[in-house]
């Protein structure tokens, strides 16, 4: 396959996993909350369902680990240019505010040798695990209707589900959630940067 063809059809999946983000997220926003009580026939999940997945090194990691954290779950691929670009927000806010009580997991739905590759190039603070079929239907159940990438879900210290969003996470939208959830302290999101991560 020459450069030019690589090209485009890297350009035409970035493009598919834009699309698809935004539509969804219009689509959610024209149907209310992603509070209903079912979807496709599953019901929706409200609370930190329980689950276990292999981080870089194959060794499983339980949801339960994160319990009384305040846990922001993305979910993101290393082909995904959205996903890319919000990593330094993560990164930093796992950083400004890990010490609080918040716990950035990153699920990754990719194959594992990319995951690790991408990794060891843009090392990130926070736990990554490898993403499979039954993460991907948690993600359905958790509000990703159309399963876009990047998916973040937002529980609180109790396990409850307060947030979530298909599509790029904001500053601000993360700043808002987890002010709300740390307390009466105003939080600082750090700056967003738009090179990807550093």
């Amino acid at each position: 396959m020459n450069a030019f063809k690589v090209v485009g059809v890297t350009l035409l999946a970035a493009g598919i996993s834009v699309g698809t983000a935004l539509f969804g997220e219009r689509w959610l926003a024209r149907e209310g909350p992603a509070d209903q009580s079912t979807m496709g026939g599953a019901a929706l999940l409200h609370g930190l369902p329980d689950f276990k997945l292999p981080d870089l090194g194959g060794r499983e990691v339980a949801s339960t680990a994160w319990a009384g954290k305040v846990l922001v779950i993305n979910y993101w691929a290393s082909w995904c240019p959205p996903c890319v670009r919000e990593m330094p927000l993560l990164i930093q806010t796992q950083q400004a505010l890990g010490d609080r009580g918040v716990q950035i997991v990153g699920i990754a739905i990719d194959r594992v040798a990319d995951v690790r590759q991408f990794i060891a190039k843009y090392p990130v603070n926070y736990p990554v695990l490898i993403g499979n079929p039954e993460a991907v239907e948690i993600s359905r159940r958790l509000g990703n209707r159309l399963q876009g990438m990047p998916f973040t879900v937002i529980f609180n210290r109790r396990g409850q589900r307060v947030f979530s969003r298909i599509g790029e996470v904001s500053a601000a939208q993360l700043q808002t959630q987890l002010d709300r959830l740390l307390g009466d302290t105003p939080v600082q999101a750090p700056p967003a940067t738009p090179d990807g991560p550093a």
